[in-house]
């Protein structure tokens, strides 16, 4: 009977946590998600106020070293939301829960009784 109540435990327990495991992940996507949308207003603020500069100073945006200028800004703005969304993705990799396997639990008891 204990192991038989100690079998639904570990069933149980692999539910909820296979639940909270999936709530962590559902909120790093959000967070992910969040965090592009910020990321590409916070590149277009910066790209139009750059391009502004440029119009304003008679510098055409089209021009190679502009356009140097621009993605080198747009890169720089995005390096650290690209570090944070890595760092996310690698969270999710490691949150899962880990399944119970009864059979192993089992045959490890069996083993114990007739050892």
């Amino acid at each position: 009977m204990g192991q038989l109540v100690s079998d639904v435990t570990d069933v149980l327990n692999y539910q909820k946590n296979k639940k909270s495991s999936n709530n962590k992940r559902q909120e790093i996507l959000q967070q992910i998600a969040k965090d592009e949308r910020a990321k590409t207003n916070l590149i277009k603020k910066a790209l139009a106020t750059q391009r502004a500069k440029y119009g304003a100073s008679g510098v055409s945006a089209s021009s190679t070293t502009s356009g140097a200028v621009l993605n080198r800004l747009r890169d720089e703005i995005a390096e650290p939301y690209n570090e944070k969304k890595n760092s996310n993705l690698a969270k999710i990799a490691t949150t899962s829960a880990k399944k119970p396997n009864l059979l192993k639990s089992w045959l490890s008891r069996v083993n114990k009784i007739v050892g």
